[in-house]
């Protein structure tokens, strides 16, 4: 999960520093994350990779202004997807992409394993379900467990109501849920 605080950190440290190290830090702890969410809205690595630099190279421009953002990783992805729709634009493809079309999967499960006592099993399970979640609702799912935005965050990035964020993250937990519900009722048949 990106962690604001660190973000943050590492942004004053470039803007009080101009420590390269920390930019190369920050660039390691959010590129990819960055990259597979720049990717989900332009269905092109090569576009995806050259948006999160260029995002990258107005850090480095900006870097002055940096210690003054409040929600580091929500400026992060609010800039990745407004390059995005800037490279969209200047690609002459001025059909409306709607965020419900952007498709993001899963990376990694948000859950500590050790904490819940999962099996290696139902963690499979758990990521199949997450995975077969409606586009909208996964990429939803992905900025919140995931990425670590809040729920006002990810309806401000998506352009929706965050009544529509919290139907979904419902949906998607009520999901897992039932995963949940018939792995623990498969184990208990099984003893």
């Amino acid at each position: 999960m990106l962690v604001n605080e660190e973000i943050k950190r590492l942004l004053a440290e470039i803007s009080i520093s101009q420590s390269e190290g920390a930019y190369k830090e920050l660039f390691l702890l959010t590129h990819e994350r960055l990259s597979s969410f720049a990717y989900s809205i332009l269905k092109s690595k090569y576009d995806a990779e050259e948006v999160v630099s260029d995002v990258f190279i107005r850090i480095w421009e900006k870097r002055d202004d940096l210690r003054e953002i409040d929600s580091p990783a929500y400026y992060l992805f609010t800039a990745v997807k407004n390059g995005c729709l800037t490279r969209l634009q200047k690609q002459k493809k001025q059909r409306e992409i709607a965020p419900e079309s952007w498709s993001a999967q899963l990376s990694s499960i948000y859950f500590n394993p050790e904490k819940l006592m999962m099996t290696e099993e139902m963690l499979r399970q758990i990521k199949l379900v997450i995975n077969d979640l409606p586009p909208r609702c996964r990429l939803i799912f992905k900025l919140v467990k995931e990425e670590g935005l809040k729920y006002r965050e990810v309806a401000e990035l998506l352009q929706i109501s965050i009544k529509t964020v919290e139907n979904q993250m419902a949906i998607a937990f009520k999901r897992i849920g039932k995963c949940m519900h018939l792995d623990i009722a498969k184990q208990t048949s099984d003893r």
